[in-house]
């Protein structure tokens, strides 16, 4: 099939290189504008315009895609089908409408739950055991369309960055059979239960402070669910630091305030927590790299009470 493909962030990466290693071909990237990063503010492209060059395949970085000249731009390349991953933007009806087969997207999570645009860090957060990945036809609603087909993962112990990884492998493969489906016509068309449904919005710096008063089980799923951004942050001392792993344990010291460091080792220390408390293993200082616990602490005197 002509296959348009729009997509931003490493998670768009593999899905692309297999829909071109599956022999389709891809007339055309879509992918948002070069951004700028870092103290330099130097722009930078995103992963998708990066392994799209790569691949030899034409970028295109429109501002907003429902302007008229891009849809028209669009129509010219005349794809059989769109293919969309975390891109960034809404596709109007007059996008919708261009493919004969459609615009497909592929969605990290097992729909119709977690809508929106931050559904693998909703799912580690909500302390659901299982996630996965989602193709559906797209339609004018977020997240609305019709599900194609499905897949399953277990969420363990993984991170954001880490269920981003292995959910985007999955949706390589699992796009790639639905696009087969499609083009032979057994493509299964299953409408979503609304009330079933529920959203989960853009992430912010606001959601990172952690509130000690909360139970460490909640706790540990945010730090793990905030990775790689925005983080779980707190002070230590007059360190700020972000919490980047950590374990759920029974507290030795019942009497230490929620909040404060209620134990301390030469390779770990706790913080008391609403219920439980919270031992630190993975740890970056404010202006310092990643480190463990042991390093931190080998720097840094912690004490009780803290």
């Amino acid at each position: 099939m002509r296959v348009v493909y729009m997509g931003t962030p490493d998670f768009a990466v593999r899905p692309l290189r297999k829909i071109k290693e599956a022999g389709h071909e891809i007339v055309g990237v879509y992918t948002q504008p070069d951004k700028a990063k870092g103290r330099s503010k130097k722009l930078m492209p995103s992963d998708v315009k990066v392994a799209a060059e790569e691949l030899g395949i034409s970028v295109y970085q429109p501002e907003k895609l429902r302007e008229a000249s891009v849809v028209e731009e669009l129509k010219t390349l005349s794809p059989d089908i769109i293919v969309v991953a975390a891109y960034g933007q809404i596709l109007s009806e007059d996008v919708l409408n261009i493919p004969k087969y459609g615009c497909i997207n592929i969605h990290a999570s097992l729909l119709p739950k977690y809508r929106g645009a931050s559904p693998i860090e909703a799912s580690i957060m909500s302390g659901d055991e299982k996630t996965g990945v989602t193709i559906m036809y797209m339609a004018k609603g977020l997240d609305t369309g019709d599900i194609i087909d499905q897949a399953e993962i277990e969420i363990g112990l993984h991170n954001t960055e880490t269920l981003t990884v292995k959910l985007s492998e999955i949706g390589a493969d699992l796009v790639v059979k639905v696009m087969a489906d499609i083009e032979a016509g057994t493509a299964k068309r299953i409408p979503q239960n609304d009330d079933e449904s529920c959203y989960c919005g853009k992430l912010d710096k606001t959601m990172s402070v952690i509130d000690w008063n909360k139970p460490a089980v909640e706790l540990e799923r945010c730090v793990r669910g905030l990775y790689p951004w925005p983080c779980a942050c707190t002070t230590v001392g007059d360190k700020n630091i972000k919490i980047v792993e950590a374990e759920v344990v029974d507290v030795a010291d019942d009497s230490v305030e929620v909040g404060k460091v209620c134990e301390v080792t030469k390779k770990y220390f706790v913080i008391k927590c609403g219920e439980k408390g919270l031992k630190i293993k993975k740890l970056q200082p404010e202006g310092k790299k990643l480190m463990d616990t042991v390093a931190f602490l080998n720097g840094y005197k912690l004490e009780v009470g803290m």
